[in-house]
């Protein structure tokens, strides 16, 4: 069943879209006038849970600020299943995306895979996905301050993780990847540690936001650094400091306008589909 509401201008559609094994709820915001393209959005949770609600204002935003359709999806968490449940959803969303373009009201083109931290890593790693298993074919992938590195070695989280709330998120980080890899051998795995990926040729262009006093900083900017070395088009950009104080902070800095007119202007920047 469809719920239909509006938001300054931001048409809200409550879903129900196709995962790896069963059906996911989703949102899709649709700004007003014609639109560019659509992006999956994948939220926050730290794998453990999904906060499709806490996003909702994120992704409005993100919407009318770029002219895209986005649908935020959930997506399993690791209480339910462990990894590999959660990328085989964010997979089979991109797909059931494209099979069900005209029921979106979207036109096929410019299709964005995005995310922010645990959803960061399943939307970089449904671009690896989407090369390797021929489709579907992106136009860009955006990492919100994404959670890459399972081994929790960086010297941001090493270093930033010592002070006041970012003890915390980097406790959380910590906590998710035992749900989510329980299992030592798949923290080496792409699917599960993009960073780990000897194949970085294919994958569409990148944006890598990664901020200041946040742990996951470090990881953001080593894996853009690893994509533009294979050549892709990356464009990685350090925001200023976050307060982690707040479960959302993350959705709450990334509604900043700054944030917001960096994702645009990426995306204007793209001349065309892949």
């Amino acid at each position: 069943m469809e719920n239909r509401t509006q938001h300054n201008d931001v048409k809200v559609k409550t879903l129900a879209a196709q995962g790896a094994q069963g059906k996911l709820e989703a949102r899709l915001y649709t700004p007003a006038g014609q639109t560019a393209g659509l992006i999956v959005f994948f939220p926050y949770g730290g794998f453990v849970t999904v906060e499709l609600n806490d996003a909702e204002e994120f992704a409005m935003a993100l919407a009318a600020r770029t002219g895209y359709q986005v649908l935020a999806a959930d997506y399993t968490t690791a209480t339910q299943r462990p990894f590999p449940a959660a990328v085989e959803d964010a997979h089979a969303v991109l797909k059931w995306a494209v099979r069900n373009r005209a029921r979106l009201g979207w036109n096929g083109k410019n299709l964005v895979t995005a995310g922010i931290e645990a959803g960061g890593n399943l939307a970089a790693v449904a671009a690896l996905m989407a090369r390797d298993r021929t489709g579907p074919a992106l136009h860009a992938q955006i990492l919100i301050m994404p959670m890459l590195d399972p081994g929790l070695t960086t010297c941001s989280m090493r270093s930033v993780a010592n002070q006041g709330g970012a003890a915390r998120a980097a406790h959380a980080c910590a906590a998710g990847y035992r749900d989510y890899l329980p299992r030592a051998i798949d923290r080496t795995h792409p699917y599960a540690c993009p960073m780990q990926s000897s194949r970085m040729k294919g994958l569409p262009p990148a944006l890598i936001l990664s901020a200041d006093e946040d742990p996951l900083r470090d990881e953001g900017e080593q894996y853009g650094a690893k994509l533009a070395t294979a050549g892709i088009r990356t464009t990685v950009r350090r925001l200023p400091p976050i307060e982690l104080e707040e479960p959302d902070a993350r959705c709450n800095c990334a509604r900043k306008e700054t944030v917001l007119h960096e994702i645009a202007t990426f995306l204007e920047g793209l001349e065309g589909p892949e």
